[in-house]
């Protein structure tokens, strides 16, 4: 159980964020909720229930003064879980510098202020959880920079579980994942990529924020996992 412990979820207004604290806070923690939509996070407080303890903070997590002044602002607790990051991909010769160097300001930018300016308010027997995926490990077209990206992500988590020990620091890596990311796609179109997708797993179907959110609270309760890299993924590195 997380009766007493306090858990900060950056991206925790949707998707896997939402999913951990949904857990989290069914196991007694206090949850702190932030990301950049004050509406969103609206939703998920509403979501968690009258009797969950959560307070939610609007926050850009690329701009860097702004995570260092919620970390100022929220003193000392015990884990800190980072979901929020952009996951799109696209030709390499055709896609934007722009766009390139956003994702990279999001993913590995946000997370790396995120641990920080986390870190020093954090309990020294707790935990950081960074956000990594499958594309780091297994190649695919129109995935170079996310992969790049979530490499990286994954090297810095392994890194600061020595730096940072005894806090302990782990990497989540999903897979395809059925979450609000894709909103933006037509449905059917979404529909199709997600059977597809299915059809290759061994496991026969693509993975939901609750199985992401249980690896997540895994990494969260065992006091004897530093430096990994945990993936939920549906076996999706074997094909």
């Amino acid at each position: 159980m997380l009766t007493g412990q306090k858990i900060v979820i950056i991206g925790g207004s949707s998707g896997i964020g939402l999913a951990t604290a949904k857990l989290a806070a069914a196991e007694g923690a206090e949850v702190v909720l932030a990301s950049r939509s004050a509406e969103k996070l609206e939703q998920a407080k509403a979501a968690l229930g009258p009797d969950a303890k959560a307070i939610t903070y609007t926050l850009d997590v690329t701009d860097e003064d702004q995570v260092r002044c919620l970390f100022a602002e929220l003193g000392a607790f015990d884990h800190l879980v980072v979901t929020a990051a952009e996951t799109k991909g696209g030709p390499f010769l055709t896609t934007a510098t722009s766009a390139s160097r956003q994702l990279m300001d999001n993913k590995f930018w946000g997370q790396y202020y995120a641990a920080k300016y986390g870190a020093p308010n954090l309990n020294p027997h707790g935990s950081i959880t960074l956000f990594s995926g499958v594309v780091a490990f297994k190649a695919m077209a129109g995935s170079s920079v996310l992969g790049a990206v979530n490499a990286a992500v994954a090297n810095l988590g392994q890194t600061l579980a020595l730096e940072l020990a005894p806090l302990r620091v782990n990497t989540v890596s999903p897979g395809i994942i059925d979450t609000p990311s894709r909103a933006g796609m037509a449905e059917e179109a979404r529909s199709a990529f997600y059977s597809s997708t299915a059809a290759k797993l061994p496991v026969q179907r693509v993975g939901t924020a609750s199985d992401v959110a249980e690896g997540v609270l895994y990494l969260i309760r065992n006091g004897f996992v530093t430096g990994t890299v945990l993936h939920v993924e549906g076996g999706h590195t074997l094909i």
